[in-house]
């Protein structure tokens, strides 16, 4: 049974890399019926796109985000900085989904601001052949990682996060996290926005800040699908972060699973009437 969710964020999937735990991530989207479906940026990794390595995976996830549209999910596409050949067509309809670069709504009288965030990543905007060598090294160490990783669990230890202990280990890159955070906070104070709803640094958050003019202001980020496998969740008037959980999705015996064709012809699997979401008017998408 699919879980009924009013709205579910997700982004930095870095689907074309490495690094992307794109079969993680179908089972999650195999486990909602969100009424909205928000692709915070940075989906497809086209700065370091290789036709050699489109895995099948990956296109698993491709076809379910398509599968939900058509079942009558509402879904955004954000764009963000690994996607920002996007940004040159700006607002556009692609059929079922949505491409935009920001997005404006409210929920329960509460203003929601959602963007991908790489507008505060001096990095990119000043030295752009900077950040994609950043970024190709971010996927050499997931690489590395991954391998490590497998060895490790032959041999019966856990598994570990190159990537994460860099961060955490370096103090540039935890000031860099505190500062964008603050930045994008602090906007939305002065911009009268309720919730301010970003994604680039993969770092999963809900926090709420009182600004220096006395604004009250909830930052969120939804993590990623290349350490952290999260996303976020509003469902019966809370925000909430959804952390991925391997036990959750696994299957005691192959023999019990049914195929997701014999459950719609079984009528397991129909979809089910989700209530319209109370407050929930999008009053402004550019």
């Amino acid at each position: 049974m699919k879980r009924a969710v009013d709205i579910a964020i997700i982004s930095d999937t870095h689907l074309g890399t490495y690094g992307c735990h794109a079969k993680e991530l179908t089972n999650y989207l195999k486990s909602i019926q969100p009424r909205t479906l928000i692709l915070n940026g940075d989906i497809f990794d086209m700065w370091n796109f290789k036709k050699s390595y489109f895995p099948k995976e990956h296109t698993e996830v491709v076809r379910r985000l398509l599968k939900m549209a058509v079942d009558g999910t509402k879904v955004y596409y954000l764009t963000g900085n690994h996607d920002d050949v996007l940004r040159r067509f700006g607002e556009l309809s692609l059929g079922m989904i949505q491409l935009r670069n920001k997005l404006v709504f409210q929920v329960n009288g509460r203003k929601h601001w959602v963007f991908h965030g790489d507008v505060f990543d001096s990095s990119i905007q000043r030295a752009r052949w900077l950040a994609k060598l950043g970024g190709q090294g971010y996927d050499l160490l997931i690489k590395i990682n991954r391998f490590i990783n497998a060895t490790r669990k032959f041999l019966g230890y856990d598994p570990i996060s190159f990537a994460g202990r860099v961060k955490k280990s370096v103090k540039t890159a935890v000031k860099y996290i505190s500062d964008f955070e603050d930045t994008a906070i602090e906007i939305a104070a002065e911009q009268d926005y309720d919730c301010v709803i970003c994604g680039h640094i993969h770092q999963p958050q809900i926090r709420e800040v009182t600004c220096s003019n006395g604004k009250l202001v909830t930052y969120m980020n939804s993590g990623d699908w290349v350490e952290h496998l999260s996303a976020l969740e509003y469902n019966d008037g809370e925000w909430s972060i959804f952390e991925y959980n391997k036990l959750d999705f696994e299957v005691t015996s192959p023999r019990l699973q049914v195929l997701e064709k014999q459950q719609e012809s079984y009528g397991i699997n129909k979809e089910e009437v989700v209530p319209e979401l109370n407050g929930m008017v999008a009053f402004e998408a550019i």
